[in-house]
């Protein structure tokens, strides 16, 4: 049986998906991790770590930098603009209720035009007063020069709203009470190796809900789904969610 047709079995009314880099590197978004681990040719602890910001700020932001500006050279594929249809759609009716959760760091979901969105490790988009707190807007690059609108001081009272190894996701306590009451948990193109996503899976399953993951392979926690499709996101996401357009 297709795997549409033994998921038309199911209805589903309250949907919690979550997405990872593979769903981005099909629009062309580098993951900026090697082969050899380093990203961009620096390891993790000199680029992505709340003490690599505070020895050396310039090279940190130089990283996220170029992260940034390739958010101009790329745009949101066929998966994403199902996932922000989808939405639509299935929030129409007033039971149900859908919840997107995304580990990356690019806007593409945005630009589809998703709207109950979570990222949990950041946006590139924004950047965080480490004074205040608040997050701003940030199109151009960060640089010592580069003055906060809120507190109005530079020399690198900036950072990248991102959530760096060592810190906590954000979102946690709205995403884990989505999971508890979820009847259908869908993973896109996410690896399972990074926690505590990789174990969303457990928590929806024993809450009761079926489970389904879409990637181009099997995940580290691919035996804790009922279902695995696999495939590009962009091809299986928009044929898997027409199962459930008449709900």
């Amino acid at each position: 049986m297709p795997a549409e047709d033994s998921l038309k079995l199911l209805s589903p009314q309250k949907i919690v998906v979550l997405t990872g880099a593979g769903i981005s590197a099909e629009s062309g978004v580098k993951t900026f991790r090697d082969n050899d681990g380093l990203w961009e040719h620096h390891r993790i602890e000199d680029v992505a770590t709340p003490e690599a910001f505070a020895r050396d700020p310039e090279l940190v932001q130089h990283f996220y930098n170029l992260r940034r500006a390739q958010l101009n050279d790329v745009a949101p594929n066929s998966a994403h603009h199902a996932l922000a249809a989808f939405e639509q759609h299935f929030l129409q009716k007033t039971d149900n209720e859908f919840l997107l959760v995304t580990q990356n760091v690019d806007n593409l979901h945005d630009r589809a035009g998703s709207k109950n969105l979570l990222h949990m490790h950041g946006e590139l988009a924004l950047s965080r007063c480490i004074n205040s707190g608040q997050i701003h807007q940030q199109k151009q690059p960060i640089t010592p020069e580069s003055r906060c609108t809120c507190c109005h001081i530079n020399h690198n009272t900036l950072r990248p709203h991102i959530v760096w190894f060592g810190e906590m996701p954000l979102h946690m306590d709205t995403i884990y009470q989505a999971l508890e009451q979820c009847d259908l948990f869908i993973s896109i193109g996410t690896s399972g190796h990074v926690y505590p996503a990789a174990g969303f899976v457990e928590i929806a399953r024993a809450a009761g809900a079926y489970t389904l993951e879409i990637n181009l392979e099997p995940s580290q926690v691919n035996r804790l789904f009922h279902q695995h499709i696999q495939g590009p996101a962009g091809t299986e996401v928009p044929k898997i969610l027409k199962t459930w357009q008449t709900i």
